[in-house]
């Protein structure tokens, strides 16, 4: 893996990630209500690799989408990197995003009509990073991700577990301190699932990115620090338990 090739940025003295104090999340429609996520309370050290799972439906999208400051929640506050990014305005939250998150999606969410290496370069010019250095950065990434020689191809000629890996190139673009995924295997055979989450650890203990993953998959328990188990919306005591 060629991660550790990656720039990096000056290390913080932050010893904890992500914090979220009595975070509940309630979804209304007409005079129903839905209490999606009750009083979550959670602590990740920096440089972690935590997997967040749970039964369809136990509130876990939501909970990793709160986390990302993708939804705001309706109770509770969150942390991350010492910033509380529930108090942030719109613009304020936009930008530490932008320069502190990677997101990696369960459907790659890759433009189809750009390259592999382009779908890199786009989300390195939103982070203001263009050009010459953008391409080169662009192959980099493709590099840390063993696609050094699929810059040129489209999404719809690389397997499924190719699109996943340019997915992440494109969440490590301008080296965020938090990268989250949301279900990354989900579409992907056994082997190439384990590759993904594979290059995912490598990023946590290499790079001292922080990592949290939702998944369903008990085949990728051992690669974890710690997980969290979410169930009807509240924290429970792990299913599974990291032997590695």
């Amino acid at each position: 893996m060629l991660i550790q090739q990656l720039s990096s940025k000056p290390k913080s003295n932050i010893t904890t990630a992500i914090t979220a104090h009595g975070v509940g999340m309630v979804f209304k429609s007409d005079s129903q209500k839905f209490q999606a996520l009750a009083d979550i309370n959670l602590s990740i050290p920096k440089g972690d690799i935590q997997l967040l799972m749970g039964p369809s439906g136990s509130g876990k999208t939501t909970l990793i989408s709160i986390l990302a400051g993708l939804m705001t929640p309706t109770a509770g506050n969150i942390q991350l990197l010492g910033e509380e990014i529930t108090s942030m305005s719109r613009k304020q939250l936009t930008q530490f995003r932008r320069h502190n998150i990677g997101f990696v999606f369960q459907g790659f969410n890759l433009f189809p009509a750009l390259t592999a290496a382009e779908n890199v370069e786009v989300s390195l010019n939103i982070k203001g990073i263009g050009g010459r250095k953008g391409k080169n950065e662009a192959q980099m990434l493709l590099a840390a991700v063993g696609l050094e020689d699929k810059g040129k191809m489209l999404p719809k000629n690389l397997s499924g577990g190719q699109k996943q890996r340019v997915a992440i190139a494109r969440a490590l673009a301008g080296d965020p301190q938090l990268i989250m995924a949301d279900e990354p295997t989900a579409a992907l055979d056994s082997q190439s699932g384990q590759a993904i989450v594979e290059i995912l650890h490598q990023l946590a203990k290499k790079r001292g990115a922080t990592v949290l993953i939702v998944t369903h998959d008990p085949r990728i328990v051992n690669v974890a620090d710690s997980i969290l188990y979410l169930e009807d919306g509240r924290l429970q005591p792990p299913k599974f338990t990291p032997t590695g």
